[in-house]
């Protein structure tokens, strides 16, 4: 018996044993980011089996098979797409900041999207303003309105949005809602979602999640993105959910959410159409060349003056898209660089950029929440805090509510606009997209938009910050080492 009982706990170790070397060097051959390998090889080394079971859930951007052949298969298309839209646009860069064209050059080789100009932006920084065009928006709507947000929660503003919904379905526009299965789990399974389904509104889930799903592609791979088009002619995206922040998670004592959004019109609005289709065709699973029915995919003509270009980012559109692209954005900077972000997790490349702007003389300021719901991104945001306070970086802590608005400006001269944080689930994991404006005017927006969160902020104190507890900085530093898996 006690053979048998040794036997069987040898193998249990050697099988134990061969897992993690074997995890370790699919993990290390993945040549993935060092900080991001190291994370994973420490959960792999240091729980047993679990670590294993942990890889194999959320360790590799898998899509799933089907889901991935579907948008390989409908590159080609849209490769065609936006090449035809690189004939379009006449601009004249001189009058732009010089740093401006790389970023146009980088973000067309790496999505093959151009700068569209001849746009006007509105920037929308109340939620009760950003329901009221929307919903004045689709009152007016004569054929399409499209809605794609990570977070549908009923309730307050929202209900006015929903009601419009249902009168322009019943005047024959074409009405699809694309929501994340889990940012809107509890209104996906809500009478209301039945309702308008019964009612001929198009809803649909993105990237469903579930314990059998869960065995084939990452569940955390989640739809980040928002956007709302009409008829192909007026579009929004931004940082806003469709929540009404005066009843959105309340309970968790945070203030309410703090957001931002702009409202477009021009030839912009004709790629973040296509983006839509593109995401709502992939879920349907239908592919765009065979697909007749409405979309709404049109140019528009121009309505202002600001450039405006599109850089969707998430697995299948670049490994590095959004991230290389940041890490230009804070190189560019030469006088002044302004970031708002609610989760602020940066990777090594990030820090470095961020250090060495401010070393090299630009005024570098990130804004964040005071608070934050998430426990374990504070902890590690707060882990980096020494590094950059020393190096010059200002860091302000956002008292007036939940600050969830993403913002970059640069020198006054261009901003980034959209759904990304600054944290790894935005760099590698999630679908978001992001609006790179080469346009003073609206940058000036932007900036004004950065300064009122300011009055609201208080400067970390870094020197009373370096007597806190050694728990806390233990607690910093597990969080810190995990970061990159967040």
């Amino acid at each position: 018996m006690d053979t048998l009982h040794l036997d069987l706990t040898s193998s249990l170790l050697f099988a134990d044993l061969a897992i993690r070397i074997g995890f370790s060097l699919r993990i290390i051959m993945r040549k993935r980011a060092a900080s991001v390998s190291i994370a994973w090889l420490v959960v792999i080394l240091l729980i047993p089996l679990g670590g294993a079971i942990i890889y194999l859930l959320f360790g590799e951007n898998r899509l799933g098979e089907r889901r991935a052949n579907r948008l390989i298969k409908n590159r080609p298309v849209l490769k065609e797409w936006s090449e035809s839209l690189q004939h379009k646009p006449v601009i004249n860069w001189d009058s732009v900041n010089p740093e401006c064209l790389p970023l146009d050059r980088q973000v067309i080789a790496a999505t093959g999207i151009p700068t569209m100009p001849g746009n006007r932006l509105e920037l929308i920084d109340r939620a009760d303003t950003f329901f009221g065009l929307l919903i004045a928006d689709i009152n007016q709507a004569k054929s399409s309105c499209y809605l794609e947000f990570y977070i549908l929660h009923a309730g307050g503003l929202v209900d006015g949005l929903i009601e419009a919904l249902f009168k322009a379905q019943k005047r024959g526009v074409t009405c699809r809602v694309l929501v994340d299965s889990i940012g809107s789990k509890i209104f996906l399974r809500s009478p209301m979602a039945n309702q308008m389904r019964a009612e001929g509104i198009q809803l649909v889930e993105a990237l469903p999640a579930g314990i059998i799903r869960a065995l084939f592609m990452r569940i955390d791979l989640r739809n980040h993105r928002k956007i709302a088009v009409i008829d192909g002619k007026i579009a929004y995206t931004g940082s806003q959910n469709l929540v009404d922040p005066r009843f959105f998670k309340q309970q968790e004592g945070l203030g309410e959410w703090v957001d931002a959004m702009v409202r477009i019109t021009g030839p912009a609005v004709e790629l973040l159409t296509a983006a839509f289709m593109f995401d709502w065709l992939l879920e349907k699973k239908q592919r765009l060349t065979d697909y007749s029915g409405t979309t709404d995919i049109h140019p528009v003509a121009p309505a202002g003056n600001a450039l405006v270009q599109l850089a969707p980012s998430g697995p299948g559109y670049g490994e590095d898209t959004i991230h290389n692209l940041l890490l230009t954005t804070i190189y560019a900077a030469r006088k002044e660089l302004l970031l708002t972000t609610p989760y602020f997790v940066p990777d090594n490349a990030v820090l470095a950029a961020l250090k060495s702007a401010a070393q090299r003389g630009v005024e570098v300021t990130v804004i964040v929440p005071e608070k934050n719901d998430s426990r374990m991104v504070h902890y590690a945001s707060r882990a980096r805090y020494d590094t950059l306070a020393r190096a010059g970086v200002r860091i302000m802590n956002f008292s007036g509510g939940l600050l969830h608005t993403k913002t970059i400006s640069v020198d006054g001269d261009f901003c980034l606009f959209g759904s990304v944080n600054l944290d790894m689930r935005s760099f590698w994991l999630n679908f978001e997209m992001t609006l790179f404006v080469y346009d003073k005017e609206f940058t000036r927006q932007i900036r004004a938009l950065q300064q009122h969160y300011l009055m609201q902020a208080t400067l970390h104190d870094n020197d009373a910050f370096q007597s806190r507890a050694y728990g806390q900085r233990l607690l910093e530093n597990i969080a810190l080492l995990v970061g990159p898996l967040l």
